[in-house]
């Protein structure tokens, strides 16, 4: 009797020992960036467990040669708030996609969260992680990738719950007929459906993390001053001294930052993202990217998917337990009706009695007059909102269109673009300062400038998506049928890009809410202009402490932006999902 061993035989080891020795230097390179990249990662994590009490103060270093390593800082966790981002991505936006009781409660609260200040996540963060992780650095690091996070992630779920209600009708029937699990289906149909959006969409985020980078590290609440190492609170405090040599400084080394990411990250992402457009010709020019192509070039990629082959197979065979996507498309009204009216029952009952406590504590603190001049304020970043907007898809709707249709011109336009999305408009502040006391331009007027810098890169970003995804074979029939102009336009390209810059449409708004916390008050040195708005308001109730007037300010944002997303964004939603969907 002879006895067999489990697991791989002879020839798999063999194969395996065979692929090791026909490992290349462009192997021996990628290994060595990994490992570089482990040890920078291990080297600067260490500094964020550090012991800290909240009753001393964190003195920022501004001498310029601390800058590299307040960078490597500022990327960790940059990239940790985008890892998160995604995996909440996916789990909210497919809860929200897949459940039609959840979608009525998940996507107005998306609205909300995506209309609340980072600030105001701040307020309640800083207090919660140093309470979490008490006598340690941790607290306040956890506190701004949180920050970070809100500022990242609404985008990315609003442009994947998109995609996901938005799936084309056959590779839906495809799934259906193959009784895929859900998590075939997930991953092997819904996930690169929406592959280039979700891309795209990231990039856009991170440039919004960025953009309130000095807000997350440099962090005011209570009358306490919290700073963490990291461009951010380097350029915050070189702004705070007047300091303008330390704040090209600051300006440099963002720049070097955004490109480098860029070149090593986002570059090679959105050209292999290519293999995922749904065409049935091949387009006549495609993204490429340096890094990408290196890395194909090595053995470690199949060498990793060999190895990790049993997991996804084990994973593969777990996910059974979640079901083959066989629905009913006929359901029953009477069964339907039931779960409808003991779900809004129970969801709307809970929502009644937050308010109602809501209602509660403020009439008890200040009296619930209080919502008075938000409400007025409001109407003037409401103002500035729309003129935003308005002007952000007269300009980028064309010019997103162009690159979109140009590989070549996108890889010109990407890092450029990618350098302006991610600008914080705290950098900008000794410009805006000496400009408009120059010019004399009110900071109520000159303050849509510096919210644009926010939020109209959002129009711009999925403007390309959007039109990156439509399929070669689409414009080349136009291209034989002779329809060019106007009619092009009309016929093809506005309802192909039309889905995406929705979503652009209603992240820029919620964006530009958002920024004008930054934006309504410019600070440089001795010199404060405040705007009159809403974010101003925010800004100043956070600077002292003032938790009636935050919870004040930060729910009448949320009644605004709310209001207007039901108004009109949602309303284009639908109109997009039955008319203009691909």
């Amino acid at each position: 009797m002879s006895l067999k061993t489990s697991g791989p035989g002879p020839r798999a080891a063999s194969r395996f020992t065979g692929r090791l020795a026909r490992l290349s230097w462009v192997d021996a390179v990628v290994a060595a960036a990994v490992l570089v990249l482990f040890y920078v990662v291990l080297q600067v994590g260490h500094g964020t467990t550090v012991r800290f009490s909240t009753d001393q103060s964190i003195k920022v270093d501004t001498d310029p040669a601390a800058l590299p390593y307040d960078a490597a800082r500022s990327l960790l966790r940059m990239f940790v708030a985008l890892a998160a981002s995604v995996v909440f991505t996916f789990g909210y936006a497919l809860a929200a996609a897949k459940s039609r009781r959840l979608e009525r409660v998940l996507i107005p609260a998306l609205d909300i969260l995506q209309s609340v200040p980072v600030l105001g996540f701040l307020t309640v963060a800083v207090s919660g992680f140093i309470a979490l992780f008490p006598g340690s650095l941790l607290g306040l690091e956890c506190a701004s990738i949180f920050a970070i996070f809100t500022s990242q992630a609404w985008n990315m779920t609003f442009g994947f719950y998109h995609s996901l209600t938005s799936l084309p009708r056959e590779l839906d029937e495809l799934s259906r007929s193959f009784r895929f699990t859900r998590w075939m289906r997930f991953w092997r149909v819904e996930l690169p459906s929406g592959m280039i959006g979700l891309v795209w969409n990231g990039m856009m985020s991170f440039g919004g993390g960025w953009f309130f980078l000095v807000a997350s590290e440099a962090i005011s609440v209570d009358n306490k001053d919290y700073a963490l190492p990291g461009v951010g609170s380097y350029a915050g405090a070189a702004i705070a001294d007047g300091d303008l040599g330390k704040v090209g400084w600051a300006i440099l080394t963002m720049a070097v930052m955004v490109v480098g990411v860029n070149f090593l990250f986002w570059r090679p992402l959105t050209a292999w993202a290519e293999k995922f457009k749904n065409e049935q010709s091949r387009a006549g020019e495609i993204q490429r990217s340096v890094v990408l192509d290196f890395l194909r070039r090595s053995h470690w990629p199949q060498l990793l998917g060999t190895a990790l082959r049993p997991v996804g197979r084990a994973l593969g065979r777990a996910g059974r337990l979640l079901g083959t996507d066989d629905r009913p498309l006929i359901v029953d009204r009477a069964r339907r009706r039931a779960g409808d009216i003991t779900f809004t029952v129970v969801a709307g009952g809970l929502i009644l009695w937050g308010l109602f406590d809501l209602g509660r504590y403020l009439h008890h603190e200040t009296g619930l007059g209080v919502f008075g001049e938000p409400l007025l304020l409001g109407l003037a970043t409401l103002a500035r909102v729309v003129v935003l907007v308005t002007a952000a898809t007269v300009v980028w709707v064309p010019i997103g269109v162009w690159i979109g249709f140009s590989p070549r011109l996108t890889r010109i336009a990407q890092p450029v673009v990618q350098v302006l999305a991610s600008f914080p408009a705290n950098f900008l502040f000794p410009l805006a300062v000496w400009f408009f006391l120059k010019t004399g331009l009110s900071i109520d007027v000159g303050g849509i400038l510096l919210m644009a810098l926010g939020a109209q890169w959002y129009i711009l970003f999925n403007t390309i998506a959007g039109a990156m995804s439509i399929p070669a074979d689409l414009r080349e029939a136009m291209d034989d049928l002779g329809v060019r102009g106007l009619r092009r336009w009309k016929r093809l390209i506005l309802p192909a890009v039309f889905p995406a810059y929705v979503t652009g449409g209603i992240t820029a708004s919620g964006g530009a809410w958002n920024a004008s916390i930054v934006a309504e008050v410019v600070t440089f040195g001795g010199t404060t202009l405040t705007a009159t708005g809403l974010g101003a308001y925010i800004a100043k109730a956070t600077a002292a402490g003032d938790f009636p007037h935050l919870l004040a300010g930060v729910a009448v944002m949320s009644l605004y932006v709310v209001g207007l997303n039901r108004l009109l964004w949602r309303r284009l939603y639908r109109l997009a999902d039955t008319r203009f969907a691909l």
